[in-house]
C-alpha cells in the first residue's frame, strides 16, 4: 500500500485519469449556482447537472477533477474517526461515453496497482445492487469485479437504500452503483454472507470510493426505462482514502491536520489523543474551523447570518466554540488555528490566501459575539438556580433550552448544577434534543438533498432574467456589482451582489424598466465557446479565478449581458415576460439581495 500525502493524491489521482482521456477541470464553488435543492455542493456532481441530462460540455464527455463539498447532515457524528462536514471528492465523469467495462477495470487498476494505490485485494469489499422488482439485480458489475480479480467472498448485495442513486425527485435519471470499501476488520467481515453487509459490527468496513451507473429513467408511472444518455459519476473521498494509506486510525491523523494539531496543543496545553472525550474536542475544532475557513474564502463571500448558508457557518463557528472551551481553546484562537489551513492548501486554493484578512475578521467577529451570547447564557443559568432548592433538579426543557439558546452543552449545565447541589434531568434533556433533531433533519432533507436541478421553462426564464438583473445593476448602479450567490425555484428568482445599501425606489424602477425593455425588443440569447482568455477580451463576465475549465460556454443577449455560464437560458428574450422585483433584503455588510419574479 502506497503511502502518499493530501497533494501527491490529488495529482496522482488527477493524472491517472487524464491518461484515460480525461480532462482535468477545477473545483466549483461551494456555493451551487441557481440549484434551489441544496445550500452547499455536496457532491462532485452539482456543478456538472446541465451535462449530466445532457447538455454539451466545452470540455468533453470525459471529466475528473478534485471538488470542495460539505456536507452538514451527520454534524452530530463529527468526532468519530472519519465523519467530517468539508471535504474534497476526487470524481471523474462520462457524459454518455464509457461505462461499467470501462469504470470498474479503472477503478480496480487505481486502487490495487503498485503504480497507484497499492491496496492489496483482499482488503478491498465491494457492495452491488441486489435488485428489486424495478430492476434486476447488478450482476454485471459484480462479474466484472471478480473477471479483474476482487475475491468472490468479498462482494455483497445491497438494496436500493444501500447501492442504488436518484432520481432527486420523483421522476429523472437514475441508476445502481458500486462501492468500494476497506476491509478494516477482517475477522469480523468473514462471518458475513453476501446479503449481510449491514449486518457486520461497526469499523469493519470504510467506504472510500463509489461508482453510479445513471442507466435508468423513472417515468411519471413509476417504471424504470433505460436511459438514452448512460453517465458515469464517481467519488472518492481524499481524507478517507488518505487515512487508509497511511495506515491511521482516524482521518484527523492525516497530514491534513497535522499543522492545525499542534497549533491546538500550543494554545491549550492539551495533547491530542491522550483522553476520548478532549480528543472528540480536539477534532470538531480542527473539522469546523476547516469548513468554516473554506465558507468564508469561498469565491461567492459567504458570511454568518441567520439565514441558508450563513445560518450552517454561524452554527458551525458556535459550535467549534463549544467544543473548544472544553479543552481551554482561549478566545481568538479559532484564527490562529485557521491560518494554519490557509497555508496548507495555499497551493491547491488560492482563493483561500486572497480572502484571508476576511476569513480573520469574520471568524473573530463571530467569536466574539457568541463569546458575549455565552456570558447572557450563566446569567439566565443563574436565574434558574435561584429559583429552586438544593437537592432539587433543572428539568430537561430547561437544561436544552440554555443549549438551544445560549449554546451550553448539557455538560456545562451540569457542572454549574453540582457547584449548587442541584441535579439535571439528563433524559429530559435528550428527549427534548431528539424531538429538535428530528424537526432539523425533517428539513434539511430537503435543504440538504443531493439532485439534479430541473430545466423547466420557468426556471430557464428566471435564469435568464438574472443575467439581466445583474448587467442592469451593473449599468444603473455601480460597475463594481458581482454575484454573491443565486437561488432559482419556479416561482422566483434570488439574486445576492455586494453593495452597500438597498436600492433606492428610482433605481428600483430604472432596473426594471431596462430589463422590460431588453425584455420587449425580444433579443436572442446566443450562446458560444471560447477560452478563457478569449473571454476575457471580449467582456465577458465570470469568476475566472477557479470555476471555469479552459473552454467554457459563453451567453451574450445583445450587449446589454456578456457572462460566462453553464445554462440553461431562454433562446430569446422575450419568451420572459414581464419582470418586476419583489423584494429587498439584507444578507450581511456589504452585501444585499433582491427576490424578483416575472409576470406573464
Amino acid at each position: 500500500m502506497k503511502i502518499l500525502t493530501s497533494e501527491s493524491l490529488r495529482e496522482l489521482y488527477l493524472k491517472f485519469f487524464e491518461s484515460k482521456g480525461h480532462k482535468i477541470i477545477p473545483s466549483a464553488s461551494l456555493i451551487p449556482e441557481n440549484d434551489p435543492t441544496v445550500l452547499f455542493t455536496t457532491a462532485g456532481m452539482h456543478p456538472l447537472v446541465p451535462y449530466l441530462l445532457g447538455e454539451k460540455h466545452p470540455a468533453g464527455t470525459r471529466l475528473c477533477d478534485v471538488q470542495k463539498c460539505v456536507r452538514t447532515g451527520d454534524i452530530d457524528e463529527v468526532g468519530d474517526s472519519s465523519h467530517c462536514t468539508f471535504f474534497e471528492m476526487l470524481g471523474n465523469w462520462s457524459l454518455g461515453d464509457y461505462f461499467k467495462n470501462e469504470m470498474i477495470p479503472w477503478s480496480f487498476e487505481f486502487l490495487t496497482s503498485p503504480d497507484y494505490l497499492g491496496i492489496p485485494v483482499e482488503d478491498i469489499a465491494i457492495t452491488c445492487f441486489a435488485g428489486d422488482e424495478d430492476c434486476p439485480r447488478d450482476e454485471e458489475s459484480a462479474n466484472k469485479w471478480i473477471e479483474c480479480g476482487i475475491l468472490p467472498e468479498n462482494i455483497y448485495f445491497l438494496p436500493k437504500s444501500g447501492n442504488w442513486w436518484g432520481p432527486a425527485g420523483t421522476t429523472g435519471p437514475c441508476g445502481p452503483d458500486t462501492e468500494m470499501h476497506i476491509i478494516r476488520n477482517k475477522e469480523a467481515a468473514a462471518k458475513l454472507n453476501s446479503d449481510q453487509f449491514d449486518d457486520a459490527p461497526k469499523g469493519t468496513f470504510l467506504e472510500i470510493w463509489n461508482d453510479v451507473f445513471m442507466q435508468y429513467n423513472k417515468n411519471e408511472e413509476g417504471k424504470y426505462e433505460p436511459l438514452k444518455q448512460r453517465n458515469v459519476d464517481t467519488g472518492m473521498g481524499l481524507e478517507r482514502t488518505l487515512c487508509i494509506l497511511n495506515g491511521k486510525a482516524s482521518v484527523y491523523e492525516t497530514d491534513i491536520f497535522e499543522n492545525a494539531i499542534l497549533k491546538i496543543e500550543e494554545l491549550t496545553g492539551k495533547k491530542y489523543g491522550e483522553n476520548e472525550e478532549e480528543t472528540k474536542a480536539f477534532r470538531v475544532v480542527l473539522d469546523h474551523v476547516r469548513t468554516a475557513t473554506f465558507m468564508l474564502g469561498d469565491v461567492k463571500g459567504i458570511v454568518p447570518s441567520n439565514t441558508d448558508q450563513g445560518y450552517i457557518l454561524r452554527r458551525i463557528i458556535r459550535r467549534a466554540v463549544r467544543f473548544g472551551r472544553n479543552i481551554g481553546l482561549p478566545q481568538g484562537a479559532l484564527n490562529k488555528v485557521s491560518k494554519t489551513f490557509i497555508e496548507k492548501y495555499a497551493s491547491v486554493y488560492p482563493e483561500l490566501v486572497k480572502n484571508s484578512a476576511k476569513i480573520e475578521e469574520e471568524l473573530n467577529k463571530e467569536e466574539d459575539k457568541f463569546s458575549k451570547t455565552l456570558q447572557q447564557g450563566i446569567k439566565e443559568f443563574e436565574k434558574v438556580a435561584e429559583r429552586l432548592a438544593q437537592g432539587e433538579t433543572i428539568d430537561g426543557k430547561t437544561a436544552f433550552r440554555l443549549y438551544d439558546t445560549y449554546g451550553f452543552p448539557v455538560e456545562i449545565t451540569k457542572e454549574m448544577a453540582a457547584e449548587k447541589n442541584l441535579l439535571v434531568d439528563v433524559e429530559g434533556y435528550n428527549a427534548a434534543y431528539a424531538e429538535h433533531q428530528a424537526k432539523s433533519r425533517a428539513g434539511s432533507e430537503q435543504k440538504f438533498a443531493c439532485g439534479l436541478a430541473d430545466h423547466k421553462e420557468e426556471t430557464t426564464n428566471l435564469h435568464t432574467a438574472t443575467h439581466l438583473l445583474q448587467a442592469a445593476l451593473k449599468k444603473v448602479c455601480s460597475d463594481e456589482i458581482q454575484q454573491k450567490g443565486s437561488n432559482i425555484t419556479e416561482e422566483r428568482l434570488r439574486f445576492d451582489f455586494n453593495f452597500a445599501r438597498k436600492l433606492t425606489p428610482e433605481e428600483v424602477a430604472k432596473v426594471e424598466a431596462m430589463i422590460n425593455e431588453v425584455i420587449k425588443a425580444d433579443i436572442p440569447v446566443v450562446m458560444k465557446e471560447m477560452t478563457v482568455a478569449e473571454a476575457k477580451e471580449q467582456g465577458f463576465t465570470g469568476l475566472f479565478e477557479s470555476k471555469y475549465g479552459e473552454v467554457v460556454k459563453t451567453y451574450s443577449i445583445g450587449e446589454f449581458s456578456k457572462e460566462i455560464c453553464g445554462g440553461p437560458h431562454a433562446e430569446s428574450t422575450g419568451a420572459l415576460g414581464t419582470f418586476k422585483i419583489a423584494k429587498q433584503e439584507n444578507v450581511s455588510a456589504g452585501v444585499k439581495r433582491i427576490k424578483a419574479i416575472l409576470i406573464k
